[in-house]
């Protein structure tokens, strides 16, 4: 398997409060999604994890995505010329709301932990080049992030409560 270097940056300070650890909580999640979705992938890789909020989704979304609204995670895929030679691969990054994370999780009655650890295996595996437009894409990645989660000691994410 691959290694995973991760580079964090947290941009909202009251990340640190809504995780007690982000860096080891989200790391473990982002190593697992990798391991589950790059059967092939030899090389070293690298992904950089933002911690953000609503208002930098939003302007995030709106300007790459279309819709002026803010949403849980984003993913943004790298060129393949964002890698430097010799260095590891660069596989792009991945971007969470703190705000929605929060408002789902107590919605969904989930932890704030399981939800945020969800969403970086979710936006790890788009990295990687899966997607959940058709149902049997869908059906399958929602299969990978129940089975990371489940090795990860987390709940079905795709179930409430």
């Amino acid at each position: 398997m691959a290694k995973l270097a991760i580079s964090l940056r947290i941009e909202v300070p009251a990340w640190k409060k809504a995780l007690k650890a982000p860096a080891k909580t989200l790391g473990a999640a982002a190593k697992a999604a990798l391991k589950a979705g790059a059967i092939d992938l030899k090389e070293p890789v690298e992904i950089a994890l933002l911690l953000s909020c609503d208002q930098e989704v939003r302007t995030l979304n709106k300007l790459w995505r279309g819709p002026d609204k803010p949403t849980n995670v984003l993913s943004f895929p790298a060129l393949p010329e964002a890698s430097p030679p010799g260095g590891p691969v660069f596989l792009g990054d991945v971007v969470l709301a703190l705000e929605t994370l929060e408002r789902e999780a107590k919605q969904q009655d989930k932890s704030f932990e399981a939800h945020a650890a969800h969403l970086v295996v979710h936006g790890v595996l788009h990295l990687l080049g899966f997607d959940h437009h058709k149902a049997a894409q869908a059906q399958q990645m929602e299969r990978l992030e129940r089975d990371v989660m489940a090795g990860l000691g987390y709940p079905d994410p795709y179930r409430e409560g």
